[in-house]
């Protein structure tokens, strides 16, 4: 039904309206009954909306449509027959205000919010993105160069997963994305390798021979000269004085004391050391000292692989804060911006993020069950089954003897209690032999499946051709021996899984976080419920478009309007279909 149209008695304060003659009077009621009285209160009200060609439409039945039309502004009326909407016309915004001529009482207003308009604009341009969307690394390259390159298109920007894997096979990943797709932007990431810093500086090395310019630090606790190196060679002035630096790092952290080392600019000893090398020019040192280590940071809450389980809502605003005070003690030119990752993964995880002050948000655990992951059919079949709850910490196969963990999937697999289990052992005894006979059987027949010596020469293998001075100190420390051991059965348990490998199911190790189970209760019962419908920037558009859905109902409710029912969430759509609603101009 369609509200009808009305006039105004000034000197009264009352809205009269005609009633829609289809719907009222009843046949038979007297004329006098076609006039509805309705006192407005002016303090409710923001100002007046004046229509144009199509009258206003009921609240509770129109909202939701309305709402969904991101690109088109809302108007909320307050109409005789109670609150209406209309997404044309014109208004006046002057709060208390009473409406005049042709104009009604206008209640509340809301504006257009295209998706691209979430986040930080400064962030988007320096990247060339059009959404404020990153898909996060996935080491092993789960995030995968296809899921770099459709992330690109789709103008997000996507990190090669270059953790766990080795120069060549790195380099002949980013070959791909320069070759197949020059022109989108992508990153690449550099995990913290504290026990082989060599592979971090050949990495370095590799990102700036290769022209690489954007690289995502991650698991870092004290950056190191590799870093220093990567974000200072290259910088310079231009003519009008402006420092450029062409090298940007985005930094994942979730600790206050790690997040200020990456605020702050590269160490001097590092640049000192750097200069000694002759890696950099004295002049890049000395622009470098002016400027962050990270161009960006990205808050780590509780996430999927290395996390700290830091929850979102505490950990942002302390970032955000923290990269205020230090910028002002160093007064950069740009401070660097402040994004969030740890579970995004509903349109309402989106929106609070935003709401918060991301600059961008960043995902993990959802892509990882998308078709063009680097990952196995069963592992995506299994994640799509997960629960918020099927998560549990283990230990991290790459810094196993520090006692650090990773966040992995715990339903459908014994890898948790097993990789708990190794380390228990591990700080318990000396050596392997020390071990009891019991144990040691138990270890051999479900875990290595072969007897310790034949397990050695496996690692002893895989070592010498990564890091031989690993086999060297195993040789004179038999506890380190044990420990190489046991890092690879957690090394081997990713790659079984990556690889689907069927009779190592039970031992699969699957990086993600409580988001998974969000996303699985979110997408139940629609096409995204379906591993083989899940793709990365569908996935990405629905969390994006509805978080700009979600934004608006609240943009509503803090006007002080109760929004009816589910009028307000966002069941998953076809990409097709949020591409007509987002492309359509109002």
């Amino acid at each position: 039904m369609k509200f009808s149209e009305h006039v105004l008695d000034k000197s009264a304060g009352f809205h009269l309206s005609v009633a829609d003659k289809l719907d009222y009077p009843p046949q038979g009621e007297p004329a006098s009954k076609l006039i509805r009285m309705t006192h407005l209160d002016p303090s409710t009200t923001i100002g007046c909306w004046h229509p144009q060609e199509s009258p206003p439409e009921p609240f509770d039945s129109s909202i939701q449509g309305a709402l969904l039309n991101v690109t088109h502004p809302i108007y909320v009326i307050e109409h005789p027959q109670g609150l209406a909407v209309s997404q044309s016309g014109t208004a006046e915004l002057c709060p208390g205000s009473r409406a005049a001529g042709s104009g009604m009482p206008l209640r509340a207003f809301v504006p257009p919010l295209h998706p691209q308009g979430l986040g930080d604009r400064t962030f988007k341009a320096t990247h060339g993105l059009r959404y404020a969307y990153v898909a996060g690394e996935m080491a092993n390259g789960i995030t995968s160069v296809r899921m770099v390159t459709e992330a690109g298109r789709a103008g997000m920007v996507g990190f090669f997963g270059a953790g766990g894997l080795m120069v060549p096979e790195v380099e002949a990943a980013i070959d791909r994305l320069q070759r197949e797709t020059p022109a989108i932007p992508f990153g690449v990431n550099l995990i913290h390798s504290p026990g082989n810093p060599e592979l971090e500086m050949a990495l370095a090395e590799l990102f700036l021979k290769r022209g690489v310019r954007l690289i995502s630090a991650s698991a870092y606790v004290e950056p190191g000269l590799p870093l220093a190196y990567f974000r200072a060679k290259g910088i310079h002035r231009t003519s009008e004085g402006r420092i450029v630096c062409p090298n940007h790092v985005i930094a994942k952290v979730s600790r206050v004391e790690v997040a200020r080392r990456f605020l702050a600019p590269p160490a001097e000893k590092h640049l000192a050391r750097l200069v000694e090398l002759g890696l950099i020019s004295s002049a890049e040192a000395a622009l470098a000292a002016s400027v962050p280590l990270a161009s960006e940071l990205t808050a780590e809450a509780d996430s999927g692989g290395h996390t700290d389980n830091r929850p979102a809502i505490t950990l942002l605003p302390t970032m955000r804060a923290l990269r205020d005070e230090v910028s002002a003690v160093y007064g950069y030119e740009r401070p660097p911006s402040v994004g969030l990752a740890g579970g995004i993964a509903t349109p309402e995880s989106a929106a609070a993020a935003f709401a918060l002050g991301a600059a961008f948000v960043l995902t993990g655990s959802v892509n990882q069950c998308c078709v063009e992951a680097g990952t196995s059919e069963a592992v995506c079949a299994m994640l799509a089954e997960a629960g918020q709850a099927d998560v549990a910490m283990a230990p991290a196969a790459d810094m196993f003897e520090l006692g650090v963990k990773v966040q992995v999937l715990r339903r459908g697999t014994m890898f948790p209690y097993r990789a708990a289990k190794l380390y228990e052992l591990y700080t318990a005894h000396a050596s392997y032999d020390r071990i009891p006979a019991k144990q040691r059987e138990t270890l051999e027949r479900d875990f290595f499946r072969c007897t310790f010596d034949q397990e050695w020469e496996q690692t002893r293998r895989f070592f010498m051709q990564r890091d031989p001075k690993q086999v060297e100190r195993a040789g004179k420390d038999p506890k380190h021996k044990m420990a190489l051991v046991f890092r690879s059965y957690l090394g081997r348990s990713s790659t079984w899984a990556i690889q689907g490998e069927p009779t190592r199911k039970i031992d699969y190790q699957i990086w993600c976080g409580p988001a998974i189970g969000a996303f699985n209760q979110w997408v139940k019962g629609s096409f995204l419920e379906a591993p083989q419908n899940r793709r990365t920037v569908a996935v990405a558009m629905n969390l994006l478009f509805g978080a700009a859905v979600v934004t608006r109902t609240n943009w509503l409710r803090a006007q002080g309007l109760a929004i009816p029912g589910s009028a307000g969430s966002v069941r998953p759509m076809e990409l097709t279909e949020i591409h007509k609603r987002i492309d359509a101009s109002p």
